[in-house]
């Protein structure tokens, strides 16, 4: 939980469950500003969990008040490298990865982030072709985002051997991804639209739409 957010906490709770959340803020605090060196460009507090992966820190960017939870894992090795904004929220067991953890292969693109957005628990972020994700995104609980697929044309050629494409994929601002969704490469979401529980994204999504099920269906506008 951010420093400026325990000012907003639900007036129904304990002083003894105040007091735990505050603890629990202030280890985190601790273990960030220790974490938190050699970082590309780090602003303001940092909160990090217990057992949280940072790789290749120096292509990483923090803002303002950016947490990662228990578990979560970081690869920062990119070409363009891994940008959080302030406010930010990288969930637990959350996995970002634009590139091999053994630098084999090609470099990925990697990933940015907008203010006041979050990727729930138990995320996968594949982000070896561009990943942008706008201000006031909320991504719900095991979402998987990958911004590349492999070619597999050629019958005489073993999959793994044929390369892979990477259009990119862009997450506008306020939107809305439930639980369990699967987004491909490709794919643009527009400003305001929702994504209902596990959908598979593979087309672009109109802003301020409203779309359900696992074929992508277009359902309704929001108004």
């Amino acid at each position: 939980m951010a420093w400026r957010s325990c000012k907003l906490l639900n007036n129904q709770l304990s002083k003894l469950d105040k007091l735990c959340i505050y603890m629990a803020a202030l280890r985190k605090c601790v273990r960030g500003f220790f974490r938190g060196f050699f970082f590309k460009k780090r602003k303001g507090l940092l909160f990090v969990g217990k057992h949280v992966t940072l790789l290749n820190k120096r292509s990483i960017s923090v803002g303002s008040r950016v947490k990662f939870e228990d578990f979560s894992e970081i690869q920062g090795l990119s070409t363009h490298g891994i940008s959080f904004a302030d406010d930010v929220t990288i969930g637990r067991n959350v996995e970002i990865r634009p590139s091999s953890y053994y630098g084999v292969g090609d470099i990925g693109f990697g990933l940015k982030m907008g203010k006041n957005s979050s990727i729930g628990p138990g995320g996968y972020i594949g982000c070896a072709g561009s990943i942008s994700i706008g201000e006031n995104v909320m991504i719900g609980p095991r979402v998987t985002i990958i911004a590349e697929n492999h070619n597999f044309r050629s019958q005489a050629t073993a999959i793994k051997a044929q390369g892979v494409t990477q259009q990119g994929i862009c997450i506008a601002d306020n939107v809305w991804i439930g639980a369990d969704v699967t987004i491909l490469d490709g794919v643009t979401i527009g400003s305001g639209a929702v994504i209902g529980a596990t959908t598979l994204v593979n087309k672009d999504v109109p802003s301020n739409s409203v779309y359900l099920n696992k074929r992508a269906v277009y359902t309704r506008t929001r108004d």
